[in-house]
């Protein structure tokens, strides 16, 4: 496993046309995340507040986020038409990029970790 020491050294790795995909999803995730830090988890970019939020990283077929399960089951719906594992959602190099949906999903996780450090914080009280 690689070890990057930031976002922009992941993705100079990258062919130019998987780069170009993944830094329109980086614009997406840092404008839903917009208060978050970019950090390297688990050798991808991910964003971090209350935790890690999301990953994504390119693969040689897709390019995909991952999130918490309990994240994902939010979506089910949603996310019928991607392929995916039960905390990575996978999509095409050649399909429109779903702004939409990806930005809800990053919302969200941010959403249920910010709830789950404040009942941390309530419970040491």
């Amino acid at each position: 496993m690689k070890h990057y020491n930031n976002t922009e050294e992941y993705l100079a790795t990258l062919p130019e046309e998987k780069q170009i995909i993944l830094r329109k999803l980086r614009e997406v995730l840092r404008k839903a995340l917009p208060k978050a830090e970019e950090v390297i988890s688990y050798s991808m970019p991910a964003f971090k507040q209350g935790g890690i939020i999301c990953w994504f990283a390119a693969a040689k077929n897709h390019y995909a986020i991952y999130v918490y399960p309990r994240v994902m089951g939010v979506f089910k719906k949603e996310l019928k038409e991607y392929s995916g594992t039960k905390s990575a959602i996978h999509f095409a190099y050649d399909k429109r990029m779903p702004v939409g949906l990806i930005t809800k999903i990053a919302k969200e996780s941010l959403r249920q970790n910010l709830t789950k450090t404040a009942l941390k914080r309530s419970s040491k009280k």
